[in-house]
Order: C-alpha cells, then sequence, then structure tokens
C-alpha cells in the first residue's frame, strides 16, 4: 500500500470517529436522562461539550504539530480520545459525563486537522478532488447510519455502548498510526507560542458557543444575544492582534486567498443551513403525524442524493471548475427545503423528493468547497489552512442549528406558519454565498488544476 494511502486512512479513521460522537449520542438522550437523572439543558451540554473541546484545541493543535512532530500529536490525540471514551462510557453523573465529553473532543480536535493536512499534503493539487470524495464519502456514511446504529446498540444493550464502541475503534486507527507513519522529522528549534492570540481565540470561541447554545432556548435568548456580541468584540479583538503577526497562534492571512475564503463561506452557510433545517424539519414532520421510524428513514433518499453528488463532484470539477456545481448545489437544496412547506401528510412523494435534493445539492456544496479550500494552499502551510477549515466547519454546525431554532422559538414552533417561515428563510440564507461563488475565475482555476506535461529538452 502507498504511504499516502496508509496516511489517508489513518486520517478517515479518525474522521470518522469525530463524525460517530457528533451524531450518535442523541439516540442515547432519553435513557442518559433516565439513568443519570439529567435535565433537557445538561442533555444538550452532552454534544456541546464535545463540540467545544473540539472547537477550542484545534488553534493550539498547529503550535503542537510543529512542537512536538505531527505523528507523535496524532498518536497522542488517539490514545487521549480512547481514555475519555471509556471515561465518558463508564460516566456515574451526568457533571461527570459532560466533564469527560469536553476531554474527549479535545482528542479529536487534535487529531482532525493535523491528520487532514498530513493527508493532503500527500497529494498534488489535481489529485485532491480523489481525496476529498473519500472525505465526503466517509460525511455521508456515517451521519445516514449511525443513527440507526445507535438505536439498536441502546436497544441491545445500553447507552454506555455508546461510547465504548470508540475504544477499539479508536486503537485501531491508534495502532495503524503507530506503525504506518512516519517518524517526525527532528525541528533545529522549538517554535514560539502566542499565548495573547491562543488565549483571545479560546476565549472568543468560547463566548460564541455557549451563546449559540443560550439563543436555542427561550429563557435564556437575551443572554445569549449579550453573548454574541462580546464574542464580535473578542473577535475584532484577536484578528486586530494577530493580522500582522510574525507568528501568530493562526495565520489569519490565508483567508486573503479567494478560494479558501469563498470555501468557508459556502460551508459555513450551505451545511449550517441543512442542520437547522433538519433540526426543525423532526418537528414538523413530528406534528404532521410522521412516526420517529419514517422521520428517520428520509436520512436513506438523502444518502442517495449525497452519493450521487459525491461522484459528480469528482468528476465535474476537474472539467468544469467549482463555480456551476456549487450554485446547482445551492438551487438543489433551496428546492429541498422549499418542498418541506408543501408536506400535508405522512404519505406521498413530496419528503423523499425534498430529503433527496437537499442531500444532492448540500453535498455538491460541501464537496465542492472542501476541494476549492486547499488549491492553493503550500504544503508548509496545510497545518494553519486545515485548522482554520475546522474552526469554520464546527461553527457551521452549530450556527444554523441554533439561528434557526432561535427564529422558531420566536414565532412559536405550536404554529404551523412558524415552521412555514422557518423553511422560506432557511432556503433564501442558502444563496448567502451567491455574490462571492459568481466573482470566481474559473479559467485560472482550472488552469491551476490542470497537470502540465513535462517540458522535452532540446539539443
Amino acid at each position: 500500500m502507498a504511504y499516502r494511502s496508509k496516511v489517508t486512512l489513518v486520517y478517515l479513521l479518525g474522521f470518522a470517529l469525530d463524525l460517530l460522537n457528533m451524531f450518535v449520542a442523541n439516540i442515547a438522550y432519553p435513557d442518559i436522562a433516565l439513568e443519570l437523572h439529567a435535565s433537557v439543558t445538561q442533555l444538550a451540554w452532552i454534544s456541546n461539550a464535545y463540540m467545544l473541546g473540539l472547537t477550542l484545541i484545534i488553534p493550539l493543535s498547529v503550535w503542537l504539530a510543529a512542537a512536538l512532530g505531527e505523528r507523535r500529536l496524532i498518536l497522542g490525540s488517539l490514545l487521549l480520545f480512547s481514555c475519555a471514551s471509556l471515561c465518558v462510557a463508564r460516566a456515574g453523573s451526568i457533571e461527570a459525563l459532560i466533564g469527560w465529553r469536553l476531554v474527549q473532543g479535545l482528542g479529536g480536535g487534535l487529531l482532525i486537522p493535523v491528520g487532514q493536512a498530513l493527508a493532503y499534503r500527500q497529494f498534488p493539487v489535481a489529485e485532491r478532488s480523489r481525496l476529498t470524495a473519500w472525505v465526503m464519502l466517509i460525511a455521508l456514511l456515517v451521519p445516514a447510519l449511525s443513527p440507526a446504529a445507535g438505536g439498536l446498540i441502546v436497544q441491545v444493550l445500553s447507552w454506555r455502548w455508546i461510547f465504548y464502541v470508540n475504544v477499539p475503534l479508536a486503537l485501531l486507527a491508534l495502532l495503524l498510526a503507530a506503525v504506518w507513519l512516519k517518524a517526525d522529522d527532528p525541528t533545529p528549534e522549538r517554535p514560539t507560542l502566542d499565548s495573547r492570540g491562543l488565549l483571545l481565540g479560546a476565549g472568543t470561541l468560547s463566548l460564541l458557543l455557549i451563546a449559540l447554545s443560550l439563543l436555542s432556548e427561550a429563557g435564556s435568548r437575551y443572554l445569549g444575544i449579550f453573548g454574541l456580541a462580546l464574542s464580535a468584540v473578542g473577535g475584532w479583538l484577536y484578528v486586530r492582534d494577530g493580522w500582522r503577526k510574525a507568528a501568530p497562534i493562526l495565520d489569519l492571512q490565508l483567508i486573503k486567498g479567494q478560494w479558501l475564503r469563498v470555501a468557508m463561506l459556502v460551508y459555513l452557510f450551505i451545511p449550517g443551513v441543512f442542520i437547522g433545517t433538519s433540526l426543525i424539519a423532526v418537528l414538523h414532520l413530528r406534528d404532521l403525524g410522521f412516526s420517529a421510524v419514517q422521520t428517520g428513514a428520509l436520512m436513506l433518499p438523502w444518502a442517495i442524493g449525497s452519493g450521487l453528488a459525491i461522484t459528480l463532484g469528482k468528476r465535474a470539477f476537474q472539467r468544469f471548475g467549482p463555480k456551476p456545481l456549487l450554485i446547482g448545489g445551492m438551487i438543489a437544496q433551496s428546492l429541498g427545503i422549499l418542498l418541506l412547506t408543501q408536506i400535508e401528510q405522512p404519505q406521498g412523494p413530496l419528503p423523499i423528493l425534498a430529503y433527496a435534493l437537499m442531500g444532492l445539492g448540500g453535498s455538491l456544496c460541501s464537496s465542492t468547497a472542501q476541494t476549492l479550500a486547499f488549491l492553493d494552499i503550500h504544503t508548509s502551510r496545510m497545518g494553519h489552512a486545515s485548522a482554520l477549515w475546522n474552526i469554520n466547519r464546527q461553527l457551521s454546525f452549530c450556527l444554523g442549528a441554533a439561528l434557526l431554532s432561535s427564529l422558531l422559538g420566536a414565532l412559536g414552533p405550536s404554529s404551523s406558519h412558524a415552521f412555514i417561515l422557518c423553511f422560506l428563510c432557511a432556503a433564501a440564507l442558502t444563496f448567502s454565498p451567491l455574490s462571492a461563488i459568481l466573482r470566481l475565475d474559473t479559467a485560472k482555476l482550472l488552469t491551476h488544476i490542470t497537470p502540465h506535461p513535462p517540458k522535452e529538452k532540446t539539443a
């Protein structure tokens, strides 16, 4: 097996573990609440703590990779993730479970950006769409299959096995990483740590994630708005402090590159909007008489649409560039969301078509954005680019859910008219990156990704 295939497999195993822990825990909430006497707010923090750990550690991952080496950091993160998963499964109180979920997120947050940077560095520009296709396939399969698998585990065993199952998977990734990954090159000098940037960045991200969770509940909405204002001030201070630093905790100058900037904007809105839409769609469909099984089964047409998008995107990116794929994806997702407003009963093809279109459009945009993001990133800056990309990815999941659930709460969740307005708002938000996409220079991009044959030597 080629070395780049080994690196890719280790990264994809880690990425699958990250997604599994983001999507599978929800299915166990009723059993956790019953056994550990947890409130609804505490249950929400089972996911929030994991997301917080992921997001907080990502800025530090670049410095740690430089100080310790990528191989050692990946091994350490997998070991930390395994130990934290075991402790989560054995937690005797909801407070302990939430605390260990935070530690589990710290382990995953170290693994994902470092593994992604290492994997993308192994592929030349013209072949990075191939790696993206594998990444998106994992991003498709894990969210689609994990709720059903998690429900079966909870029903047959217990909620604790949702977290126990992480341990052998993480140890397998640890073993493969130890055997396959090359030893780190010795560094001549220890990198300096941007302590002020780290404190400002971590503080801003913490405020933002906490504020978004507060926005989702009616009783704490004004406190959430205040938290958003504080996080905006913190973000401004962080950018002002780190924009021209010689060795910042994150290289913000990368955002000046159009391709990474547009890709981050696309990912922030389109997958983020789908996460929020799917959350309120579940509530709407249950009100219309859909059973839990019928609602969960709608992820199957979503998965089929996503799989088609990944296949189309891989081939079409090299030929047509990102612009038609992104525009087509936005149109498809928006149409799917609009179809949700027309559903009146559990029977009929509309729900299936709506989710298939959302899967097709959302995955067409996210897979294209993932490829676009790293096209012009030099290998020496891939760690910083990967960290920025993954922070943006985590925020997109939180932002869409918080925004649309807050809108639904403000309009009144008992009104069918409120759901319709939320869906219309989500369909409009899907087109937020359109002006930035239209400014992409397709000719320049296609020239960049087309491999040039070596010049023949003249006699």
